[in-house]
């Protein structure tokens, strides 16, 4: 019986998991790794921010449905990794693989930028739920005293999603009040144009954001990085300096220090089409953990988004590799993938999908209306459905 490890309770961790033991049944003895013992449907976290949402409504209990299908769960932080001995190392002690999956996510760099972050800066994030509980009582002292806002994304910053939706979901909210006018709102971003992405745009997603913004009256600023936030105020690299009541920014991300040896200089890991670590042979990594190269240089460093979709995808691929070689059948060549994302806007949302990833595409598609908003609220309990029952496919 193969032991395989999986490090992550997310996205990529669980439908790895799911899917290996759909795979290979009793030929794996599976283990789930994660320092959360909650699985959380991240891409609701600007909701729950401006109290669309609350804690139970997006996370379930992971031990439960893991346990019915067969799967043991540590709820530990890893604190290593050996890869010559296939060993990772726990708050709760070491455990042997034959295969190892890292599907970790990022660490977030507040340090990198002086005064970034909630704990020991100025501005709120919306990545983890405590950051959007506590982003969340920031905006209802916000309301008692509005004023300038800014949103924005910092140097090095590879998911932009979340700030673009905080903003026009922001500026909704402030509409559906009748306060819109008191608040003139800002936003900042290292990447060149808007609509970049960290992926060179997508189709015509510069134009059509430059506009979005235009009918919003929101001002922008690109190609910018930061030098410092103070309580009051954001210090451009150029010496600019913007007031601020309510500040929001997504920051830059790395590899989790766990396995950040086993990745490049910023501790992301290499891997081949099927998600294999270029050295290791038996480890592979899916998700944001992974190292993607950015499809050109940019003034202001920016890095590749990895979406849930993408992720969901590169998980049931290394699965897949995985279950073939332990079962002695000739390996799946790999694939491109693509990205599919659902943009929430407010009062609407766009529908994104890129095929591939990075150019040059095949597909680049964006459209806006309500059914793109509904199919977001719809794919939310989808999701939330799958993972309650342990299943790993994804259309």
């Amino acid at each position: 019986m193969a032991r395989i490890v999986v490090l992550g309770g997310s996205f990529g961790g669980l439908t790895a998991a799911f899917e290996l033991k759909r795979l290979l049944g009793k030929k794996a003895e599976i283990t789930v790794i994660s320092d959360e013992d909650n699985f959380i449907f991240i891409p609701s976290l600007p909701w729950l921010s401006f109290g669309w949402r609350r804690r139970e409504d997006i996370s379930l209990p992971i031990k439960p449905v893991l346990e019915k299908k067969g799967i043991a769960f540590i709820h530990a932080p890893a604190l290593g990794v050996d890869p010559e001995f296939s060993k990772v190392f726990t708050s709760q002690g070491e455990f042997s693989y034959e295969y190892l999956v890292i599907a970790t996510g990022p660490y977030l760099a507040f340090e990198e930028v002086a005064g970034l972050g909630p704990e020991k800066g100025y501005t709120e994030c919306i990545f983890t739920l405590p950051q959007a509980e506590r982003a969340f009582k920031a905006w209802q002292r916000f309301l008692e005293d509005p004023g300038p806002v800014i949103v924005g994304a910092v140097q090095g910053v590879s998911c932009f999603g979340p700030a673009y939706e905080y903003l026009f979901e922001l500026d909704s909210e402030l509409r559906k009040r009748r306060i819109r006018h008191k608040v003139p709102i800002t936003f900042i971003t290292s990447e060149p144009y808007l609509g970049h992405f960290g992926m060179a745009g997508l189709g015509r997603s510069r134009r059509w954001m430059e506009d979005e913004f235009a009918e919003r009256d929101i001002r922008f600023l690109t190609n910018q990085a930061i030098e410092e936030f103070t309580p009051q105020e954001v210090r451009l690299k150029d010496g600019t300096g913007l007031p601020f009541r309510l500040a929001m920014f997504a920051p830059p991300m790395k590899g989790v220090p766990a396995v950040k040896d086993l990745g490049n200089p910023r501790g992301f890991i290499p891997v081949d089409k099927n998600y294999r670590h270029e050295r290791y042979k038996n480890i592979f990594s899916v998700g944001v953990a992974v190292a993607i190269a950015p499809p050109e240089p940019t003034p202001v460093p920016t890095g590749v988004p990895k979406t849930g979709y993408m992720t969901v995808k590169m998980a049931r691929i290394a699965a897949l590799t995985i279950a073939k070689e332990i079962r002695n059948e000739p390996l799946p060549p790999g694939e491109e993938i693509g990205a599919i994302c659902l943009l929430d806007m407010g009062r609407t949302a766009a529908y994104m999908k890129s095929f591939p990833v990075l150019p040059p595409r095949q597909e680049a598609v964006i459209k806006k209306g309500l059914w793109a908003k509904a199919l977001k609220i719809a794919f939310e309990r989808y999701f939330l459905w799958k993972m309650r029952h342990g299943l790993s496919h994804l259309p």
